[in-house]
């Protein structure tokens, strides 16, 4: 079957998805509708906000569907009058049976991991903080499970030294593209073998939860390695942060958006003490060495480079991590 010819309902919501659906759209693959979250207010304004996924839909000139519950019998029927052939999932919520069952050949999902590791919400981030040096993307059938479905395909990428969530986001995100127009073509020609995550010891596998502010605290206590890996597997968003108190002055909150780890074990005192020239550095102690600080956004003011918030920040010595 011409893989053109076939009816696609495209499902997702955030950044990371509009590539791949901007790609099927101009490559001439048939999306019927596109399914993606309702609108809602945010920010301090509460101004209404629409999905990525919505915005690219309206510019391509597509239908648009946004239910409120994926079981509502209105958005069931609005989907079985699609006569869906395929569905395409990508950074959007837990589809019912009802959902995932209809299209004659399937619904596939692109989830930014080697699956089975690293199945959740967060596969990025998790993959950059556990210091690994490899990851990628995989396209993989839906099932009852989160992330257990049969693989389709997958596709490797190193993970540099110096790449960050903001980094491997943008690499996967071109990647996946390239292997969802890749996975449509192969179900349209029957040409694929999905491979069940079966028989799979779970104690080896890590976990990708969702991240939350609290989750972002820098423990200084870690060795200087983990807390680099740390810092870049949350930079630029949501970042990495450090509470600052000292004697006589206001506490603050830091965001730190890189860092650099220089190995010390011949000097005293506690994870967490700031050490500065008050010009040109700061440094952070944890278990092993210091932290460098490359880049940090104190609490109510711009990010920036150390060297320009020192020329204003006179009071560092006062302060600890902590």
């Amino acid at each position: 079957m011409n893989a053109k010819d076939l009816r696609i309902v495209f499902m997702g919501t955030p950044e990371f998805a509009v590539p791949s659906l901007r790609a099927l759209v101009e490559g001439g693959y048939n999306v019927v509708a596109v399914v993606t979250t309702p609108d809602k207010p945010a920010g301090r304004g509460q101004k209404i906000h629409e999905s990525d996924v919505k915005i690219a839909a309206r510019e391509l000139g597509l239908p648009i569907l946004q239910p409120e519950k994926l079981r509502d019998t209105e958005f069931v029927e609005a989907m079985q009058a699609l006569q869906p052939d395929l569905g395409i999932v990508i950074a959007f919520r837990m589809l019912p049976e009802v959902i995932w069952s209809m299209p004659r050949l399937g619904t596939f999902n692109l989830h930014a991991s080697l699956l089975p590791q690293y199945r959740g919400a967060a596969p990025i981030n998790w993959a950059i903080i556990n210091g690994e040096s490899e990851t990628g993307v995989t396209t993989f059938l839906l099932n009852h499970e989160i992330d257990k479905g049969a693989i389709i395909g997958q596709i490797r990428t190193p993970i540099g030294e110096e790449d960050t969530i903001g980094t491997m986001y943008d690499r996967l995100m071109t990647i996946g593209t390239g292997l969802v127009v890749d996975t449509v073509e192969r179900i349209a020609a029957g040409d694929i073998e999905p491979v069940e995550q079966m028989h799979i010891d779970e104690s080896t596998l890590r976990p990708a939860p969702k991240i939350f502010k609290e989750d972002c605290c820098i423990d200084w206590s870690c060795k200087g390695r983990d807390i680099v890996n740390f810092v870049r597997g949350l930079s630029p968003y949501p970042a990495a942060w450090t509470p600052m108190s000292g004697e006589g002055v206001q506490p603050l909150t830091a965001k730190i958006f890189s860092a650099k780890f220089v190995a010390s074990d011949c000097e005293k005192g506690s994870c967490g003490d700031i050490d500065s020239d008050g010009k040109s550095y700061i440094r952070v102690r944890c278990a092993d060495g210091w932290i460098e600080i490359g880049e940090l956004q104190i609490a109510g003011k711009k990010r920036m480079a150390v060297k320009e918030l020192l020329l204003g920040f006179r009071e560092i010595s006062k302060y600890s991590a902590r």
